[in-house]
C-alpha cells in the first residue's frame, strides 16, 4: 500500500527497503522498543562524548583568545556552560527515559506536530555547519599529509562519511568504543609535550595578541563571548541521538545510569571548560614557534606541538594528521549521523514520505561539501553568532515547558506526547515562542537596538523564551497540546500496524478511523490522504480531547476531558 512512500535499492539481485532495514533505520522517526535498545550505558556514554574529539574547539578557542584575551574568554566560557548545563540537563533526561529524540520530544514540549518541523530544520542546520566545519579541519589534514589539492580533500572527506554513518549505531557505538583508547593516547602525548615547554603557562594565559585585541576584562567582551558560545545548547540534540538508545534503568544501577546522561548529554558543556584550557595550552605554545593562523590551524598547531617531542618535522606531521583525521571522524559520525535524523524528520512532514534514514546521509554529506567549497571554515564565529539565535530561543522554550510548564506550574500535560494521530498541527505555547524570541534576536543582532544588544542578542532570545511559553501556556490554558487519545487494548506490548503490517511497542501506536485499526507513528506520519480524519481540527481546539477505541469498539467516540486524556497518555 505504501511502496510509493518507500524508497527501494536493488542489493545483490534483492530487493531492500531502507525504510525497514533496522541496521539501517535505528528506529527514526518514532520511539525505540526496549528490544533495540541493546547497548549498556557505558556504550551510549562513549558514544555521546565523540564530541570531545572535535578540532572545532581548539580552532574556536584560540579565536575568541585572540580577539579577546584568555580572561574574558575563560569568562564566557564559564558563563555559557552557566546558562546552557541546566537548559539541557531536563532535555537529556526527557529524551533517555522517554526513548524519543529531540524533535519527537519538541513536538509534545509545546510545540505540536508541524510546529516542530520549523525546529527540524534549525537542527538539521545545526549539524550541518559543523559537519561542514569539522570536515575543513579533517581536509587540511588529509591535504598536509598526501598533497591533495583543498577542494578535492573536501570531496574525500565527504564521500568517506557514508559508509562510516549508513549503518547507524550498529557501528558507530564499537567505532567509537575502540578508538578512544588511541585518540587519548594521542591527545594525551601532545598536552605532555606543550605543558613541559619553558614557559607554558605563561604562553597559555597570555598568548599572542593582535594590538587590535581587548585588553583586560569587560563586561561586553564576556557576554559577547559567551552569546557566541550559546548556540552550543544545540548539541544536546546530537546527544539525544544516542540518550534515546539508553536502556531502562535498573534497580541498584540508577546512579550509574543517571551520571552516564548527565556527562553524556549536558556534561559536554561541562568538558568543553576543559576543552578551553586545553586548546590555550596548545595554542599558547604553537604561537611561539609560529603564527597566530597557523596555530588556528588544528593540522598546523599539532604539527608543531608533536615537533618539540620528535625532532623531526615529517614525524610530528604524521602524528598530527593521524589525530586530527581520527578525531574529525568520531565527530563527524555523529554529526552525519544526526543530520541524517533530523533531515528525515523534516522532510516525514513536509512530503509525507520516508525514503529511510539512510537516504537523507546522502543529503547531509552533500550540503556539507557545498558549504566546504564556499569556506565555512573561515566564516564560522560569524554564522555561530547568527545561529545563536535561534539555536537558544528553540532549546530555551522546550526546557521553559518540561520544567516551568510541566513540573512547576502544570500548565500543560505531564505527559511528552509526540504521535501525530494526537497533537494539534502547531502549538502556540512552543513554537510561538520560539518564533517570536528568535525575531527578536534577530533584529537586535542587525542592530535595530544599538551595538550593545547585537553584540548581546542571543542573551535577549534566552530571556523570551524562557518567559513566553508558561504566559502562552496560561493565556490559552493549555489547550493546544493533546487534540485526541486512543484507547489500546490492556496487556499488551505490541500491536500491528494496520498500515504496514509490522507491529510496534505500544507507545508508538494510534488508532486510525482511516486505516480502520491501529497505526504505528512513522505511517502516521507518512499517511498523507487521511487529512486528519482521527481529529475534530488539527489545527485548534474545537471542544474537548477526543478519545478514539478501536473501530466498532463502544469507545468510539468518547469524549474526554483534558485531565482524562493526560491520564491515558501517561
Amino acid at each position: 500500500m505504501f511502496l510509493s512512500s518507500r524508497a527501494k535499492i536493488t542489493v545483490q539481485g534483492s530487493v531492500m527497503d531502507l525504510a525497514d532495514n533496522p541496521a539501517l533505520e535505528d528506529y527514526s522517526l518514532r520511539y525505540a522498543p526496549s528490544a533495540f535498545r541493546s547497548w549498556s550505558p557505558w556504550m551510549i556514554f562513549l558514544s555521546c562524548l565523540a564530541g570531545l574529539s572535535a578540532m572545532a574547539g581548539y580552532a574556536l578557542d584560540a579565536t575568541f583568545v585572540n580577539a579577546f584575551g584568555f580572561g574574558n574568554a575563560l569568562i564566557g566560557f564559564a558563563v555559557a556552560t552557566a546558562v546552557t548545563f541546566p537548559l539541557t540537563l531536563t532535555a537529556a533526561f526527557a529524551i533517555a527515559r522517554k526513548h524519543i529524540d529531540i524533535d519527537l520530544l519538541t513536538r509534545g514540549a509545546g510545540f505540536g506536530y508541524l510546529g516542530s518541523t520549523l525546529t527540524s530544520l534549525v537542527y538539521a542546520t545545526y549539524t550541518l555547519i559543523f559537519l561542514a566545519y569539522e570536515g575543513a579541519i579533517m581536509a587540511q589534514a588529509l591535504s598536509a599529509l598526501t598533497h591533495l589539492e583543498l577542494h578535492v580533500s573536501y570531496a574525500v572527506v565527504a564521500l568517506v562519511m557514508i559508509p562510516l554513518t549508513v549503518y547507524g549505531m550498529s557501528f558507530t557505538a564499537k567505532f567509537q568504543a575502540w578508538t578512544w583508547p588511541l585518540w587519548v593516547a594521542l591527545i594525551g602525548v601532545a598536552l605532555w609535550s606543550a605543558a613541559t615547554a619553558p614557559h607554558a603557562a605563561h604562553t597559555m594565559v597570555h598568548p599572542h595578541i593582535p594590538a587590535t585585541a581587548a585588553t583586560g576584562v569587560t563586561v561586553l567582551a564576556v557576554f559577547t563571548i559567551a552569546a557566541a558560545q550559546l548556540s552550543l545548547a544545540a548539541q544536546v540534540g546530537e546527544q539525544g541521538d544516542y540518550l534515546r538508545l539508553m536502556p531502562d534503568s535498573r534497580p541498584g544501577r540508577a546512579g550509574r545510569w543517571k551520571l552516564a546522561i548527565i556527562l553524556g548529554g549536558p556534561g559536554l558543556t561541562l568538558f568543553a571548560v576543559v576543552i578551553f584550557f586545553a586548546s590555550t595550552l596548545l595554542v599558547g605554545y604553537a604561537e611561539t614557534q609560529t603564527t597566530p593562523d597557523r596555530a588556528a590551524e588544528p593540522v598546523e598547531l599539532f604539527t608543531v606541538v608533536y615537533q618539540r617531542l620528535t625532532g623531526d618535522h615529517t614525524a610530528a606531521l604524521v602524528l598530527a594528521g593521524l589525530l586530527v583525521l581520527l578525531s574529525q571522524i568520531k565527530i563527524n559520525i555523529m554529526n552525519t549521523y544526526s543530520g541524517s535524523l533530523s533531515w528525515s524528520n523534516f522532510f516525514s512532514r513536509l512530503l509525507h514520505r520516508h525514503p529511510g534514514r539512510a537516504a537523507w546521509v546522502f543529503l547531509q554529506v552533500g550540503l556539507a561539501l557545498v558549504l566546504m567549497e564556499l569556506d565555512v571554515y573561515h566564516h564560522i564565529v560569524t554564522v555561530l553568532a547568527w545561529y545563536a539565535n535561534l539555536g537558544i530561543a528553540w532549546i530555551a522554550a522546550l526546557a521553559a515547558d518540561l520544567l516551568i510548564n510541566k513540573r512547576l506550574l502544570k500548565l500543560s500535560p505531564a505527559h511528552i506526547e509526540f504521535r501525530r494521530a494526537h497533537l494539534y498541527n502547531v502549538n502556540p505555547v512552543g513554537f510561538g515562542s520560539m518564533v517570536i524570541a528568535a525575531t527578536v534576536a534577530i533584529v537586535a543582532y542587525y542592530g535595530a537596538f544599538g551595538p550593545t544588544a547585537a553584540a548581546l542578542s542571543p542573551f535577549i532570545a534566552l530571556v523570551l523564551a524562557l518567559v513566553l511559553p508558561p504566559v502562552i501556556a496560561a493565556v490559552t490554558r493549555g489547550r493546544w497540546y493533546i487534540a485526541r487519545t486512543s484507547e489500546l487494548p490492556d496487556g499488551e506490548e505490541e500491536l500491528p500496524c494496520s498500515a504496514c503490517a509490522g507491529s510496534y511497542d505500544v507507545a508508538d501506536m494510534a488508532t486510525c478511523p482511516y486505516h480502520g485499526g491501529t497505526i504505528c507513528s512513522l505511517c502516521c506520519s507518512t499517511e498523507g490522504s487521511c487529512r486528519d480524519r482521527c481529529k475534530p481540527s488539527a489545527w485548534r481546539p474545537g471542544g474537548e480531547p477526543v478519545l478514539l477505541g478501536m473501530p466498532g469498539t463502544p469507545a468510539g467516540a468518547v469524549s474526554a476531558t483534558v485531565g482524562a486524556a493526560t491520564e491515558e497518555v501517561g
